[in-house]
């Protein structure tokens, strides 16, 4: 299994935007992003969770250009008795309120799956609550389809899959 602090993943775009690996360095900016939706956490705490973040499996990928990080996916795997391949999970995805509307988001978003299919997953699965609209329509252009509560995409084509 792979973990946050094995893989190594860096994109950069043609308009200065880096998707990059979580580190401690960049506790700050994220306790600032992370305040903007309302959620208080001080560097420190932020940075020692970071440093966890890495010992488990999954990857805490940040959007940066030349400032603080303008965006967040934090992704964990694991198994379930219901499929084959392990399952992924999106437990935050963030982009800053200035940021919005830019692509940061689908560009996490790619990043996370791409982590996720390199860790071996076959399904990628974002919970959402029912009052977040934005978010849900967010879901629904990015190609997952809604499950109750959460909104589950296939990692792989369907000429991928193999018969079960």
């Amino acid at each position: 299994m792979i973990r946050a602090g094995q893989w190594r993943w860096n994109l950069k775009t043609r308009y200065g935007l880096e998707i990059r690996a979580a580190t401690s360095g960049d506790a700050q900016g994220l306790c600032e992003l992370l305040q903007t939706a309302g959620h208080a956490v001080s560097p420190r705490a932020m940075a020692e969770r970071l440093d966890a973040l890495r010992q488990e499996p999954g990857a805490a990928l940040i959007a940066a250009e030349w400032g603080p990080p303008s965006g967040l996916v934090v992704i964990h795997w694991y198994r379930t008795l219901d499929a084959d391949q392990p399952t992924a999970q999106i437990a935050t995805l963030l982009v800053g309120s200035d940021e919005r509307r830019r692509g940061i988001g689908r560009l996490l978003l790619k990043a996370a799956s791409q982590a996720a299919r390199v860790a071996g997953c076959g399904t990628l699965q974002l919970l959402a609550t029912p009052d977040a609209s934005a978010l849900h329509a967010f879901c629904l252009a990015t190609g997952f389809s809604e499950d109750g509560p959460r909104f589950v995409r296939p990692l792989r084509k369907r000429t991928d899959l193999q018969p079960q």
